[in-house]
């Protein structure tokens, strides 16, 4: 989890219940990113605002009396967060309480699919393959009785990979050139 993979990130579009104050939090949850609600009780286009995270307590003191009705401000991550399925990946709590059925959609990463005999690639074997070689032989060698320059080898080259897969994912696929611009890399060129 050094770098955040673009494959992790995921979204989902439901409605919220008419003065329910909270949705659970899709299966597989790792964290929320952003949570916006529709104007609209039929259709995820159109108008909608972004709700800003803040802390339960937060919450709980803007509406004591949980009576408070209309279109949602805020939202908080609270109970249990296992990840395991809908109902224990957390619940998100909203206020004020909707006042009617609008439809949200939650922006979010999920816990990477693990590996099984269904399932016998990920994201990181199929792009990241020998990052985590240098990994697997940085484990290993802490088993190993053998040179620490070895050991320094290995990390360094693992530290280089996570770097250019960082550039990747951070960087490349989150940027355009048309916003952004083209990177420059100064180029070393001796003088004629």
């Amino acid at each position: 989890r050094e770098v955040p993979i673009d494959a992790d990130r995921k979204e989902v579009i439901g409605n919220l219940v008419a003065s329910k104050d909270n949705v659970n939090a899709p299966a597989g949850t790792l964290f929320v990113r952003g949570l916006q609600v529709y104007t609209s009780t039929t259709a995820a286009t159109g108008a909608n605002s972004w709700l800003e995270k803040k802390d339960i307590s937060f919450l709980r003191e803007y509406d004591a009396a949980e009576t408070t009705t209309g279109t949602p401000k805020y939202y908080a991550m609270s109970g249990e967060a296992e990840g395991s399925g809908a109902t224990s990946s957390g619940r998100i709590t909203i206020v004020p309480t909707p006042s009617s059925a609008f439809m949200y959609k939650i922006h979010y990463n999920a816990r990477p699919t693990g590996l099984s005999s269904a399932n016998t690639t990920t994201f990181l074997s199929l792009n990241f393959g020998n990052g985590l070689l240098y990994a697997c032989l940085v484990e290993a060698f802490s088993y190993l009785k053998g040179p620490m320059d070895m050991l320094q080898l290995y990390e360094q080259k693992y530290q280089t990979e996570v770097q250019k897969f960082g550039g990747e994912q951070i960087g490349r696929r989150r940027r355009d050139d048309y916003t952004d611009g083209e990177p420059r890399i100064p180029v070393q060129s001796p003088t004629p």
